[in-house]
């Protein structure tokens, strides 16, 4: 495993996740329940997600050199403006109606909730970036679901407070601007390979 290649993962992957619908949904789903069983349901369908990415980036690891670089790239870039586009677009999305309590009843309905939100959702698209340019799907995954289960974390205890403190938008910006260095990243690598 390499520590680097987590690190990087975690940094990319945490503020694309951000101001994502799905930490507003868990926002919500704190709001409304005990926080364990939200985050219980939460970190499973994240987990599964980071999986999916992790191989869908490995099958993308099979292009020759020079065309992954290429590929890691418009994806990267396509990430950037996906971000840019949304700046804060999500504030408002959340699930509406309540789920039945208890702890297996909360945390089924937020695993539902958050895995059928996440998929397609852009820190796959970002995770499955990362896999196919580091080739270490152990880092990029580990790293990655860490990034996705703090920001679970954040929003079901104290997701109010920090979008008080930093708005959606300034943080999708942060979020594009990391994806479009990465790109030119694979750009200059697809140049030079």
């Amino acid at each position: 495993m390499n520590l680097a290649v987590c690190a990087v993962a975690f940094t990319l992957v945490l503020p694309a996740e951000l101001p994502d619908k799905t930490a507003f949904a868990s926002l919500v789903l704190g709001t409304r329940h005990r926080p364990l069983p939200v985050f219980a349901g939460v970190a499973a369908a994240f987990a599964v997600h980071t999986c999916l990415a992790v191989v869908a980036g490995g099958l993308l690891s099979l292009l020759p050199h020079r065309v992954l670089d290429v590929v890691v790239a418009a994806l990267f870039l396509f990430s950037a403006w996906l971000l840019w586009r949304r700046r804060g677009q999500d504030e408002d999305e959340a699930p509406e109606r309540r789920v039945a309590k208890g702890f297996l009843p909360v945390a089924a309905a937020s695993f539902a909730i958050v895995i059928v939100a996440e998929f397609g959702d852009l820190t796959q698209i970002v995770i499955a970036n990362l896999a196919a340019r580091y080739h270490d799907p152990l880092s990029v995954g580990l790293g990655s679901v860490l990034a996705l289960w703090v920001v679970a974390a954040l929003a079901i205890t104290g997701g109010r407070g920090l979008l008080r403190v930093i708005p959606a938008r300034v943080i999708s910006m942060l979020a594009a601007a990391a994806m479009a260095a990465m790109a030119a990243l694979s750009v200059v690598a697809a140049i030079s390979a």
